[in-house]
């Protein structure tokens, strides 16, 4: 494997065996990443969160592969913006394996979901990003992402 080996992206076939034992140990592989956090999805788990996102009527996950290997995952969401009037994408998670970072799989993603939210019609694409997680920013300005003006504060409630 090098940085010219091809990256390929599809959206998830949650028909597809591959795919699914995928989607389970990509967003483990996340959790356990020094800017993920949680606890480790077990197999039941993992099959609730590919049934909660083949059910959900408007996720997109795409995948990414370098010679037959799922290495990255895109998890994101069509909403609707009332602003624009028009449909806009949220992308939830980025993830690639570390060991394939660097190759170009999280710029084939970025690619990949642009292209579905032009083919929607969409106003835009938003995520949210770590202020310490300075490689996701690098990528994310390199796709034309960029802070929001006025500036966003992202705040949670948490429920029990």
């Amino acid at each position: 494997m090098n940085n010219h080996t091809p990256v390929s992206t599809h959206e998830c076939d949650f028909t597809n065996e591959a795919d699914l034992k995928a989607v389970g140990t990509l967003m483990n592989a996340y959790i356990k990443d020094q800017y993920g956090g949680g606890e480790l999805l077990n197999m039941s788990r993992q099959l609730h969160l590919v049934d909660a996102l083949n059910e959900h009527p408007k996720s997109i996950v795409l995948l990414a592969e370098i010679d037959h290997v799922r290495c990255g995952m895109i998890v994101a969401f069509e909403n609707f913006s009332t602003f624009s009037v028009r449909p806009m994408i949220n992308i939830h998670d980025v993830i690639v394996l570390e060991e394939y970072r660097g190759k170009g799989v999280g710029k084939r993603l970025m690619e990949a979901i642009e292209l579905i939210a032009r083919e929607r019609q969409c106003s835009r694409i938003t995520l949210e990003v770590r202020e310490d997680n300075v490689v996701a920013q690098r990528l994310y300005k390199k796709m034309g992402f960029g802070e929001t003006a006025p500036p966003m504060l992202y705040w949670r409630k948490y429920l029990e």
